[in-house]
């Protein structure tokens, strides 16, 4: 009888995967994106329980710091101020019951603010993504924002 009592519970223990291998993923690391125009975000994501959510960021990376899921190679300009760097940060719902998601988001980099025209040079393109049990996994993408 007891043993028919105990049911045993799968307990979710893998983090969600975020692919930028496949064709049309956007942007990788080194590209290079242009303040005044748009580009498409493009992924994709996987966990074997089921997705949460996501979040884009992007901020700059002028004093060469890293993140631990960087990948490096990319030519650097020299370390620099930020005078008005360019931040973004946005949160994005996956619909409940994906395992699998292709993400697409056409974002618009700004020429500027109120504080005049954004700052050229290095910045992260930085993923997080979230299962519905709360773990998560993070790419971060050095990246260029230039003007044309």
């Amino acid at each position: 009888m007891l043993l028919l009592s105990c049911k045993k519970t799968e307990i979710d223990d893998q983090k969600p995967v975020i692919d930028l291998s496949k064709p049309g993923s956007f942007p990788g690391n080194c590209d290079t994106l242009y303040f005044g125009e748009s580009f498409n975000f493009s992924a994709s994501f996987t966990d074997n329980a089921g997705l949460g959510s996501y979040s884009l960021e992007i901020h700059h990376n002028f004093d060469h710091h890293s993140h631990s899921t960087d990948v490096s190679n990319c030519v650097m300009d020299p370390v620099k101020t930020a005078v008005n760097p360019y931040q973004f940060i946005m949160d994005y719902s996956i619909p409940p019951g994906q395992t699998e998601y292709a993400a697409s988001n056409t974002i618009t980099i700004p020429e500027g603010n109120q504080q005049g025209a954004f700052d050229e040079g290095d910045y992260h393109f930085y993923i997080s993504l979230t299962d519905k049990e709360g773990w998560s996994s993070q790419k971060g993408l050095s990246i260029k924002i230039l003007k044309r």
